[in-house]
């Protein structure tokens, strides 16, 4: 065996490295947080190619000497703690000391800082680990921190890094949480050198939301404030009936540190649980004020989850709070009732008119009911569908045996009963059409035929600056699809036209719920077929509109859609469409 030695530390702050900064979202997260405890009412980042190349954060907080901006680059070098009871007692971010003699290890590393008073500012400048030069230089008041080729004494580390995209995506997240839970503090922005926000000090939290995540939500959110034996949560929950499909815009805040804590996060939910539909999240920009020695924040090595003493008691503390506040709200805040309205009607002739909107609509809604043979004249109000739905499936003929099936009724608006030669069929009618829907967009997709209607009143769609984003590089994309999504201004954009199986009012949360699916990877897109299947299964779950009843002659075309179906047993989620209880099966349920 090799002898036992001590590590160098330019070894050691390497593989210290790979726990704090697994990622360039991390170091910019550790400089702001510097940043911030410097006292900064005004803090810049810019980053280059997702962070790999360059990342610059710039304050005008209070700034370092000479001599501390040599130590703050020793490890465990800190100003925050002096003994181990101190952790009882943390009001700042940074307390480890490990960032930057961490960060300085695995990049080309320049700082420069001026403390007030002080005649020049000190420049030093790390490569590697090693230091290269010391020196004088001119700056305003504030510190300077240049990270430029992240990984470059570590390249294996490089190769564990996602796209550019996904990489930028996670440092404007980041900053966008501190620039939340600073509103008095202003931030700019910077990617690639274009100006994704710049926010300047607000006077509450409000203001900060509507510029980042855009007024449209910020209309959707109420105030609250409530206090209990020592516990405070305040901040800005969205009213009932307005969610999410994904958790993106739940954020909550311990003691001003952005986190994410389950214990918290679930009693949001669970709060809602009579105001907002199965499987949408609430909005929510919450800060919990809680004793530091009640909660331990030293259980990560990026500190980006917290410990409480007491979940049990924070759990309830938000429960209460948050369903008390929505009570005050009133009457609105009962329970939320999914709409379950229309029903797929069997495919029609490529020849015959098909309206663009459900019936209960086409009377009130500002769009086109199309013969897609008959051009319309040039001076008509409205537009025409160039491309005329295509029927599911290769067949419309079902499997033998299908059409002997006598229908028995709908048990609970959701299953179909059916009884065959065999025994007893359920049918799951959403599972059955989300699979219609699916092969049908999956067929219109691939061959370019997507039936859309145009809107003669778009639909405004406000987005955050990441959203806007992601949206602006996917235009082409999803304008391929049936939709016309044009840019109207600063994160503003109008919705011009629709595919022909979407309502207008689902256009605005169908769109958020893309670019979700986008934010958390469940869309790929570096292949298109993969794409344009993702995007089919979300829009089967938008297409589909229960009624409560359905005749016998609506199910047995439902059944036959569904046997035309390529996959019919499941559903595009991967669940039955439905299950057959066999005569022998109901003899051993009755014990005969």
């Amino acid at each position: 065996m090799a002898k036992v030695r001590i590590l160098p530390d330019r070894v050691a702050n390497q593989i210290a490295a790979g726990e704090v900064i697994e990622r360039p979202a991390a170091v910019v997260k550790e400089l702001v947080e510097n940043a911030i405890d410097a006292g900064a009412t005004r803090i810049e980042v810019e980053f280059r190619h997702g962070g790999r190349s360059l990342m610059r954060v710039e304050d005008n907080g209070h700034g370092m000497s000479r001599d501390d901006t040599l130590l703050a680059l020793e490890r465990h070098a800190t100003s925050k703690i002096n003994e181990a009871d101190d952790l009882n007692r943390l009001a700042s971010f940074g307390f480890r000391g490990e960032a930057l003699p961490s960060i300085a290890s695995v990049s080309r590393f320049t700082l420069q800082t001026r403390e007030n008073g002080a005649d020049a500012g000190s420049e030093i400048l790390v490569n590697g680990g090693k230091f290269v030069h010391v020196r004088d230089c001119g700056r305003p008041v504030g510190t300077r921190i240049e990270v430029a080729q992240l990984f470059n004494s570590v390249p294996a580390r490089r190769k564990f890094l996602k796209t550019d995209q996904t990489e930028a995506a996670h440092i404007i997240t980041g900053v966008r949480l501190y620039a939340l839970a600073f509103p008095q503090v202003a931030f700019t922005l910077i990617e690639d050198g274009r100006v994704i926000f710049r926010s300047p000090e607000c006077s509450d939290l409000l203001g900060r939301v509507a510029e980042i995540f855009g007024r449209q939500l910020a209309n959707e959110l109420t105030t609250i404030d409530a206090t209990e034996n020592g516990l405070r949560l305040h901040g800005l929950i969205g009213r009932p009936g307005a969610g999410r499909s994904t958790r993106h815009e739940m954020i909550t805040f311990i003691n001003q540190r952005p986190v994410d804590t389950r214990a918290v996060n679930y009693a949001l939910i669970e709060s809602y649980h009579e105001s907002l539909p199965k499987g949408r999240y609430p909005l929510a920009f919450v800060f919990l004020e809680i004793d530091p020695a009640a909660v331990d924040v030293n259980v990560h090595p990026s500190k980006r989850e917290v410990r409480f003493r007491s979940e049990t008691a924070v759990r309830g503390f938000v429960i209460r709070s948050v369903l008390a506040r929505l009570r005050e709200l009133g009457p609105a805040a009962g329970p939320v009732v999914t709409p379950t309205i229309g029903v797929v009607t069997p495919p029609v002739s490529v020849n015959s008119p098909q309206p663009l909107v459900p019936p209960r609509l086409a009377s009130v809604l500002p769009v086109a009911t199309v013969a897609p043979r008959r051009p319309a004249p040039a001076s008509a109000a409205v537009a025409t569908v160039v491309h005329p739905p295509s029927p599911i499936g290769h067949s419309a003929t079902p499997p033998p045996g299908v059409s002997a099936w006598r229908f028995l009724g709908v048990a609970h608006g959701a299953y179909a009963l059916f009884e065959t030669k065999a025994g007893l069929v359920l049918l799951d009618r959403r599972a059955a059409h989300e699979r219609i829907w699916f092969e049908r967009l999956q067929d219109q997709f691939r061959d370019g035929t997507v039936p859309s209607q145009r809107l003669l009143l778009p639909v405004a769609l406000e987005l955050d600056p990441i959203a806007s984003a992601l949206l602006l590089a996917r235009l082409e994309f999803l304008n391929g699809h049936g939709f016309e999504v044009v840019e109207f201004g600063r994160n503003f954009f109008r919705i011009e036209s629709l595919p022909a199986w979407m309502e207008p009012a689902d256009a605005e949360p169908f769109v958020r719920e893309l670019l979700g699916a986008l934010r958390d990877g469940r869309l790929q897109e570096s292949r298109l077929d993969l794409a344009r299947e993702q995007l089919a299964r979300l829009a089967a779950a938008r297409a589909v509109r229960l009624g409560e009843t359905a005749g016998e002659a609506a199910m047995h075309a439902l059944v036959t859609q569904l046997f035309a179906c390529r996959a019919p047993l499941t559903s595009p989620g991967g669940t039955p469409t439905h299950i057959e209880l066999s005569q022998g099966e109901l003899a051993r349920r009755f014990q005969r």
